[in-house]
């Protein structure tokens, strides 16, 4: 289905000018960068903007952009009330495009130091304390129909900070119970480790002995958590999952499966964890991601400046 999308794209770049230039980037980006379907599409949605603008200001090739041209094009955006946000990533996919440029010789003149986007205002991740993270795990009670699995999902979620992707992904090998981690594939297909709690790989253990045996059909996928009907969970039943059990512990309204992760990164700096170890566990590609937590926790904070500061 991505795939199909993409290569529509490419057939829209195909009408401009510069469009052949962009299809040859995102094909690089691709084998490459390892970039996956949904991060090239948003790239390439956002160029395909930029060729339309390019091709009315007769600007063909990449050695032919200027920093007046990139500026004119975001100027011209927030014209049409695009936000900051949504500028900002064009002004990287703008970016990134005349890096390759330069590295593939259609461009000489590097300019993109010289580029500056919108500034943005940090928004902090939304956090829930222990004890409500606590009620959502408990809220799958013994006669829920699928009791095991829901339970084996709220802990694995909040145990390992995994993205919605990465557990719908997640296949029943990727489960080491005897060690004691998981294997998780996140953005651009990186694989990392994660290490599992004891409470956590206990229900896992309960769910792959107790109901994936009867969950699965002959149709089914080696994914560690399946639909009644076989099928692999998407991240729509992800969701609609936690958001059920979320309703039954009361949590807020504004909970997503992505609130947990935030929730983990939070409460393993609470417990003292370095963020070198957080960044690697979230798979953050650069630690100033990972450092927002830092921000969300800030009774650590207070507590290490009482403890440490000398004139406190």
């Amino acid at each position: 289905m991505l795939n199909n999308q993409v290569q529509s794209l490419k057939t829209k770049l195909a009408v401009y000018p510069l469009g052949t230039a962009v299809a040859r980037f995102m094909d690089y980006m691709t084998v490459e960068a390892g970039l996956s379907a949904n991060t090239l599409l948003a790239y390439g949605r956002d160029l395909l903007k930029f060729c339309a603008y390019c091709t009315q200001k007769d600007i063909n090739q990449i050695d032919g952009l200027s920093a007046v041209t990139v500026y004119g094009y975001l100027q011209q955006l927030a014209r049409n009330g695009l936000r900051e946000n949504s500028l900002s990533r064009s002004l990287v996919a703008i970016k990134m495009l005349l890096r390759f440029g330069l590295m593939t010789g259609a461009a000489q003149d590097d300019f993109t130091d010289a580029l500056e986007g919108p500034k943005l205002w940090k928004r902090l991740p939304s956090v829930c304390g222990k004890e409500q993270v606590l009620r959502l795990l408990d809220a799958p009670q013994p006669d829920d129909p699928y009791f095991f699995r829901d339970k084996a999902m709220l802990y694995l979620l909040y145990a390992t900070g995994a993205r919605a992707g990465e557990v719908t992904g997640m296949r029943a090998k990727d489960v080491n119970l005897e060690i004691g981690y998981v294997r998780c594939f996140g953005k651009g297909g990186k694989e990392r480790i994660v290490p599992l709690g004891k409470t956590a790989g206990g229900y896992l253990k309960e769910y792959l002995l107790q109901q994936r045996p009867a969950l699965l059909k002959a149709h089914s996928p080696e994914t560690l958590f399946l639909s009644r009907t076989g099928h692999g969970l998407d991240r729509t039943n992800l969701w609609r999952v936690v958001k059920k059990y979320a309703l039954r512990a009361g949590m807020p309204k504004n909970l997503t499966v992505h609130t947990l992760r935030h929730c983990f990164a939070t409460h393993l700096l609470a417990g003292g964890a370095d963020l070198r170890s957080l960044q690697e566990m979230l798979g953050h590609a650069d630690i100033r991601t990972t450092q927002i937590y830092t921000h969300v926790d800030q009774d650590r904070l207070k507590t290490i400046h009482k403890k440490f500061h000398p004139r406190h």
